[in-house]
């Protein structure tokens, strides 16, 4: 028994590498991905339609609602409606040629004018 705890005590982690400023590299990848952007600023017809399908199910799951309803029932209305208030808490991660990727939240993506049109955006 007396070895047993011995080997607990012993088992300290030692060769984890520890990286103190891990979050600190993130925020400053973050910031240059923002400025240095290699894909389109528009979002696509597959992205909002895998968007709101993907929305309207957590909606018809009672997930909460980020906007105002105004009786409005249908979760999928209820999900272009946030879409185009741009409050869908999403990031759409776009793969890159190498294996690099980008990571685009909703509300920076702009959404096309005629698909706007037909849910009822300006």
């Amino acid at each position: 028994m007396e070895g047993a705890e011995e080997e607990v005590e012993n088992n300290n982690n030692d060769d984890v590498p520890i990286d103190p400023i891990e979050g600190e590299d993130k925020d400053d990848r973050d910031d240059n991905d923002k400025v240095s952007r290699k894909t389109s600023k528009y979002m696509t017809k597959y992205e909002r339609a895998r968007i709101l399908g993907t929305r309207a199910l957590q909606i018809s799951m009672n997930a909460p609602v980020m906007v105002e309803l105004e009786g409005e029932s249908d979760p999928l209305e209820i999900a272009m409606k946030e879409l185009r208030e741009r409050k869908i808490p999403f990031t759409i991660r776009r793969y890159l040629p190498g294996g690099s990727y980008e990571d685009w939240g909703v509300d920076e993506l702009i959404v096309e004018g005629s698909w706007k049109r037909q849910v009822g955006g300006n």
